[in-house]
């Protein structure tokens, strides 16, 4: 499906098999093959982004654009209301394209991706209306479906100091209009979550902050966020994206672990699940995997934003992963908590600036679908195999052959019981741990 004009040369794009030398196919990604009893698309949920597919235009801090476009990467703000209401939709029918071109079934957005912000509230809101209600017809016209939207407080010059955690209340409020609508405008578009990214609630120097005032503030602009959801009747889910730094020194949502403690103090958690960025994972110190797999285990894992980073480089690259042992991991996550309900695979990635051919959007987005793909048949295949899960399962065993193992777990032991239970067995031999075996077992599902 396209708008008036055709942007793209490339067709839609076909499943060809593992013998494809075809960039343009997918040579795993085939959305109706079943694996474990569920189709490869309701495993995947792949979702393209607005931002960097539709508005990234190849800057960056040492050099200008290199990425020309055939539609409007940036808005003139000078021109009138009509012309750019005109830009912002031919960027939709751009984007519609793509989706459709991919066989992809969500789309992911920020407020001021698809409408700029203008001189007023009113006039902002007045725009991104008429932009979203042309989105609504595109999503009809399709079958396209929103996964998740957000806002954007963190670009304006305003929001330097942050939105939700700003000293200003007066910015703060600014901030709580621009999320107010953003929610209402996801609710229109029926979308299935709203995230929170913090990119700058956090600090460059603890000299001037006063953490404890501005998390209290956070905690409450989160809070009213809940009490907005339930007042316009939206069923959405809520997601905190974690991420350690960059544009702040240190961001307040550092990682998995961090945003689960943030939403037990301030009792936000039966309200939010995560949106997990793996490029945000590595640069907390961690390995790809690692947010995911321990939000998962605590039921909090909502989505994927599945790009990743260069480990050489110290900063968010948003690089589409082409790693099938990254993408194994993830899956096998994945698989192990059930599967998705209302979060997907959200391709939050950009082409790199020496990535100047159009078909360049979609050579990245297949290579990194087939990957997905590839490592979700690589951890089915993991699974059905069953050996690491039984020798994980056989380190821990003592905890269950134990009595007094499962009473630990049960809340019920003592220091005084456990202190009699090792006097009791002596001090044990070492058990290998095994991790060399563990790593030839998941390279036999590659």
């Amino acid at each position: 499906m396209t708008g008036a004009v055709e942007y793209f040369a490339t067709k839609k794009i076909l499943f060809k098999g593992p013998d494809s030398r075809d960039p343009l196919s997918f040579k795993y990604y085939n959305p109706d093959h079943l694996v474990l009893g569920k189709r490869m698309e309701d495993w995947l949920r792949f979702s393209v982004v607005y931002w960097h597919t539709f508005r990234f235009n190849g800057s960056d801090p040492f050099g200008s654009q290199t990425l020309f476009r055939p539609w409007d990467t940036s808005d003139v703000l000078t021109a009138g209301y009509d012309a750019l209401l005109a830009s912002c939709c031919a960027r939709v029918d751009a984007a519609f394209e793509v989706f459709t071109k991919l066989g992809v079934k969500f789309y992911a957005f920020h407020d001021r991706d698809v409408a700029p912000e203008l001189d007023s509230i009113d006039e902002s809101n007045r725009l991104l209306d008429d932009v979203t209600d042309y989105m609504l017809v595109k999503q009809k016209e399709t079958g396209v479906k929103l996964l998740w939207g957000t806002a954007n407080i963190f670009s304006a010059p305003k929001y330097a100091c942050g939105g939700a955690t700003n000293p200003d209340v007066r910015i703060y409020a600014q901030a709580c209009a621009q999320v107010k609508k953003a929610m209402e405008v996801t609710h229109k578009l029926g979308g299935e979550g709203y995230v929170f990214w913090g990119g700058r609630e956090g600090y460059q120097s603890l000299l001037n902050t006063d953490m404890k005032k501005e998390l209290d503030h956070m905690a409450a602009f989160f809070h009213m966020a809940v009490a907005h959801k339930a007042a316009i009747g939206a069923n959405f889910t809520f997601y905190i994206e974690p991420k350690p730094k960059e544009p702040t020194k240190h961001q307040y949502d550092y990682d998995a672990q961090t945003v689960m403690c943030f939403l037990k103090q301030y009792n936000l958690d039966d309200h939010f699940m995560l949106n997990i960025e793996p490029n945000h994972t590595t640069l907390a110190g961690h390995s790809y995997e690692h947010d995911i797999v321990i939000a998962a285990a605590y039921g909090k894992l909502g989505s994927v934003d599945c790009n990743t980073g260069d480990e050489l480089l110290g900063w968010d690259t948003d690089q589409f992963l082409m790693d099938e042992r990254k993408a194994t991991l993830v899956m096998k996550a994945i698989i192990d908590m059930g599967g998705f309900t209302t979060g997907g695979m959200n391709f939050d990635c950009k082409v790199r600036r020496e990535s100047t051919d159009l078909e360049d959007v979609f050579i990245a987005h297949v290579g990194s679908m087939d990957t997905f793909a590839k490592g979700l048949l690589n951890a089915a295949k993991l699974i059905e195999d069953g050996r690491l899960d039984a020798l994980r399962k056989s380190r821990y065993a003592t905890w269950e052959t134990e009595a007094v193992g499962r009473r630990v777990e049960l809340g019920k032991a003592s220091f005084a019981e456990l202190e009699a239970f090792a006097k009791e067995v002596g001090t044990p031999g070492a058990i290998s741990g095994k991790q060399e075996l563990y790593e030839r077992i998941l390279n036999d599902s590659l």
